[in-house]
């Protein structure tokens, strides 16, 4: 089957164009739920190991990590959604290509498609989880109509459907683990998926993301909660302390452990004359201290690492106005380069296809950006 294409700017019909697989090549599967928490009881070699496996291709229990560390860190997750939103909420616009007027058709043409789209705006969102990740893929939902060719929707995928190995060491793009190659994948469908690819410092992308730089992080800061947790439960509660005389019998010394011990959640007891219960309270309060302390610092450094600085994420923090406009203007930089890095992944893996299957391959295709300028 092949899509005929409009005429193209020379006035001239093109040549007929192949059409987009319409169907999905990737459909959700049940392990794609499926998890195995590898944060629980998470250490320093246990990271190391999963850190390894990623860097030879196998993304499985990173991606699985990633997701859990958003869920379970409230102050990274509203750092990495203060950093998605900051492009996802802006306004967008296709313009035509350099050079052309402001009415050129195919921009029109683009725009009206990616608005007609189910879901276009939240799947920027979805994309710019590659931020966090390395990489985010998205399929395209095409649909054939008498129209032309047109994206219904995106529809994110699992980064731990991909894999990076192959038979001969590691490939720079994502493959597709299928049920017949769930090892090495398979090759993706051209003009079928979005892939969205961002680096922090590394030139692969399974070590691009800043979850692989704030992994270590989330360990450190893990362990001073879980010991603050501990400490808070033991040292805020007075210590319920059972005394008995010495001519008390086994059985009132009996019944005031039976009495001590359900105190806590009764709140009543029967005891002896000869036994009594007393309470004794913490000698003195505490706020953390190193516990608090600790966790602020690993905070910091989670705020500079995801947002370029921390007075527009801590509170409490304290500072002149300039050097909140500093820092604001640290986190709109970072915006920006976002913004740009997603407008080259849409332009290149949705609105040439896009418009190469409707209008022709010698057509121009527009631009999308993203309206990043401040009032």
């Amino acid at each position: 089957m092949t899509v005929q294409a409009g005429n193209n700017e020379s006035g001239h019909t093109p040549e007929q164009v192949k059409p987009p697989v319409t169907r999905e090549v990737a459909s959700a599967s049940i392990r794609d739920r499926w998890s195995g928490y590898p944060s629980s009881g998470l250490t320093p070699r246990r990271l190391t190991a999963i850190l390894r496996e990623a860097d030879a291709g196998d993304l499985i229990r990173q991606m699985e990590l990633f997701t859990e560390m958003e869920e379970k860190d409230a102050h990274l997750y509203s750092c990495l959604q203060t950093r998605k939103l900051a492009v996802a909420g802006r306004p967008w616009e296709v313009a035509p290509p350099a050079g052309r007027s402001g009415n050129d058709d195919a921009a029109s043409f683009v725009n009206d498609a990616l608005s007609g789209m189910d879901n276009f705006e939240e799947s920027m969102m979805d994309l710019l989880d590659a931020v966090g990740k390395g990489f985010s893929v998205a399929e395209i939902i095409w649909e054939v109509t008498k129209g032309g060719v047109l994206p219904r929707a995106l529809k994110k995928r699992p980064q731990k459907r991909f894999t990076f190995m192959s038979d001969g060491g590691v490939f720079e793009t994502p493959r597709l683990l299928t049920e017949d190659q769930p090892v090495h994948g398979v090759a993706l469908v051209p003009d079928k998926f979005v892939t969205h690819v961002y680096r922090a410092g590394s030139d692969m992308p399974e070590r691009g993301g800043l979850l692989r730089v704030l992994a270590w992080i989330y360990v450190f800061k893990n362990y001073a909660m879980k010991d603050w947790v501990s400490f808070c439960e033991v040292f805020g509660m007075p210590l319920r302390l059972g005394v008995y005389s010495p001519s008390a019998s086994k059985e009132d010394r009996d019944a005031l452990v039976r009495a001590v011990t359900n105190l806590g959640s009764d709140a009543a007891g029967v005891i002896s004359e000869s036994t009594r219960i007393e309470f004794v309270e913490a000698a003195g309060k505490s706020g953390g201290g190193p516990y608090r302390d600790l966790i602020e610092v690993l905070n910091k450094e989670i705020s500079k690492a995801v947002l370029g600085q921390t007075l527009t994420t801590d509170v409490g923090n304290s500072g002149s106005l300039a050097a909140g406009l500093v820092h604001q203007g640290v986190r709109m930089d970072v915006a920006r380069a976002d913004a740009r890095a997603l407008e080259r992944t849409i332009n290149r893996d949705l609105v040439r296809p896009l418009v190469r299957f409707n209008l022709g391959p010698d057509v121009r295709p527009p631009r999308l950006r993203f309206i990043m300028d401040e009032a």
